[in-house]
C-alpha cells in the first residue's frame, strides 16, 4: 500500500498492511517546512520520507486580521531583543478601544509564546468582540506545489481552531478564562455563539476555496476536566463540533479532534461529535485512560492517533522507547483503526543526537511490529 492509501484505510477503520506510521508535525513532504531547511534534522528526515506515511499539515493563506475577521483594523507594532529572544508588542485599535498582547521568539527553538493576551478582563473581551465582521477569504495558489510534493506518499491535512481555543487560548490567559466561564457562564455562552458564528462562515469559505483529506480541529482540551465540569464540555464543545465537523463532512473532508489530556468522563461526548479520528491519546499520567481501554471503548466507531508522548522519545533510553512502541502495537493495532504518532515533535534547533536515535528507534519498532 502506498502512504496515502494506508492512511486513508486507517481512518475509514479499513485493513491495512501495516499499522500507519506517522512523525506529526515532522512533515517529510514539505520543502517549506524548518525541519526539512535545518541540517540537523536531514538524517532524521531522510528516514521518515522512506519509512513512514506523511500526515502533511498545510492550511491556505487568508486575509486574517483580528477577531476571526479580514476587518481592516489597525495594528501597532514594536520589537526589543533580548539576549537570546525576540519580544514583539502589539497594540489593536478597535471600536471601543486599545487592546495590548505581546510574544516571544527564542533563537533556536521553533515556537512562539504568548506572554501577554489582548483581554484582561471582560470589558476587554468587549473591545475585541466590537471589530466588525467581515468574513475571510482563501488563497490556495500554494496547492499544486503541495500536493505535488506529498503526492502518494500521504495526505494533507489543515488545522483549525475552535470556538474554546479562540476563546481562551488566544483572547485571554487560560485561568482567567476558566474563571470567566464558571463564573459568568451566560456571557461566556453569548460571545462563544458568535465566535462560532463567525468561524463557521469562515470554514465554509474555506472549503470552498479549496477541501484537502483531513481537518484537525484543536481546543477541546481547555474544556476537559479538571478545569471544566462534563456538564460545561456537552454545553460548549460537542454542539460546535459537531457542527464543524458536519460541514466538513459535507465538502467531503474529514475530521480529527485534537484533545490532549483527560478524555476519559467527556469520551462519550467526543464520539458524539461524529470525527473519523482522534489524538493524541494521551495515556496516563498524561491522561486519564489507557490506550487498551480507549481502543475498547471506541473500537469500530473512530480511528486513533498517537499514544507516543513526545518526552518518551526525547529522554528515554532507546530499550525503554522500543518497549512503548511495543506497548502501543499490543494495546491498539488490532482490528485496525490505529495510527502510531508521537503526541508532539521537537522544536529545538539543532535536533538532539538522543531525540533523533530515538526516532530512529521508534519507527524501526513500529515496522517491525505493526505488520498485519
Amino acid at each position: 500500500m502506498t502512504g496515502r492509501e494506508r492512511l486513508l484505510s486507517a481512518i475509514s477503520l479499513k485493513p491495512t498492511d501495516r499499522v500507519p506510521i506517522s512523525t506529526y508535525e515532522l512533515v517529510g513532504y514539505n520543502t517549506h517546512a524548518f525541519e526539512n531547511n535545518t541540517p540537523s534534522y536531514k538524517r532524521l528526515m531522510d528516514t521518515i520520507r522512506a519509512k513512514t506515511d506523511c500526515v502533511c499539515m498545510w492550511n491556505p493563506h487568508s486575509n486574517f486580521a483580528a477577531a476571526y475577521s479580514s476587518y481592516p483594523v489597525k495594528i501597532d507594532h514594536s520589537q526589543k531583543r533580548g539576549e537570546n529572544y525576540t519580544d514583539t508588542f502589539l497594540t489593536l485599535h478597535t471600536p471601543k478601544g486599545e487592546l495590548t498582547s505581546a510574544y516571544r521568539v527564542y533563537d533556536n527553538v521553533h515556537t512562539t509564546w504568548t506572554f501577554e493576551k489582548w483581554c484582561k478582563s471582560l470589558e476587554d473581551v468587549e473591545k475585541y468582540m466590537s471589530i466588525p465582521f467581515e468574513p475571510l477569504s482563501f488563497d490556495d495558489s500554494d496547492y499544486a506545489r503541495i500536493q505535488g510534493e506529498v503526492a502518494d506518499n500521504g495526505i494533507i491535512m489543515a488545522s483549525l481552531g475552535d470556538v474554546f481555543e479562540h476563546c481562551m487560548l488566544t483572547m485571554m490567559d487560560f485561568g482567567e478564562a476558566m474563571v470567566w466561564a464558571m463564573t459568568e457562564t451566560e456571557h461566556f455562552a453569548k460571545v462563544m455563539e458568535e465566535i462560532h458564528r463567525r468561524i463557521m462562515i469562515n470554514l465554509e469559505n474555506m472549503l470552498k476555496t479549496r477541501t484537502v483529506d483531513l481537518y484537525r480541529i484543536c481546543g477541546i482540551e481547555v474544556m476537559t476536566p479538571p478545569y471544566l465540569p462534563p456538564s460545561l464540555f456537552s454545553r460548549f464543545v460537542t454542539p460546535y463540533i459537531k457542527d464543524m465537523t458536519q460541514l466538513i463532512q459535507s465538502y467531503g473532508g474529514r475530521v480529527r479532534i485534537h484533545c490532549h489530556g483527560n478524555i476519559g468522563h467527556v469520551l462519550d461526548d467526543i464520539l458524539a461529535c461524529g470525527a473519523e479520528a482522534m489524538d493524541p491519546c494521551e495515556g496516563p499520567p498524561d491522561g486519564d485512560i489507557t490506550l487498551a481501554e480507549l481502543k475498547k471503548r471506541t473500537q469500530g466507531q473512530i480511528c486513533l492517533f498517537g499514544n507516543l508522548q513526545l518526552k518518551l522519545l526525547e529522554h528515554a533510553t532507546q530499550a525503554e522507547v522500543k518497549e512503548a512502541v511495543i506497548r502501543c502495537m499490543e494495546a491498539a493495532k488490532e482490528g485496525g483503526g490505529y495510527v502510531i504518532m508521537p503526541t508532539a515533535a521537537p522544536i529545538n534547533i539543532p535536533l538532539s543526537s538522543q531525540t533523533e536515535e530515538n526516532y530512529h528507534v521508534f519507527i524501526e519498532t513500529a515496522l517491525e511490529y505493526g505488520k498485519y
